[in-house]
């Protein structure tokens, strides 16, 4: 069985890269299995909403979080969540 930890990932991605371009910093929590899956994932988020290139968002630090640590409630309920029910 896989375990889906936590993880906060933080960074600076390049706004308006090419009028005036300005660095600022993020702070993503997410759900992932490993810290690869949760690379990808931000590297995807951000991409998508703010239309940036991998080159545009520079990692500074990730750090896997216990649940109580979390600042996200939709995080925290999740991770209190035992199972679920899929009905067909």
């Amino acid at each position: 069985m896989v375990s889906v930890k936590l993880f906060r990932i933080k960074g600076r991605m390049l706004i308006s890269h090419d009028k005036m371009p300005e660095w600022r910093k993020f702070a993503v929590e997410l759900r992932a299995v490993g810290v690869k899956d949760a690379l990808e994932r931000v590297y995807s988020e951000l991409g998508s909403r703010h239309k940036l290139r991998r080159k545009h968002i520079k990692i500074e630090s990730i750090e896997e979080l216990p649940p109580d640590r979390a600042i996200s409630k939709h995080l925290i309920e999740f991770s209190r969540l035992q199972g679920f029910v899929v009905y067909e």
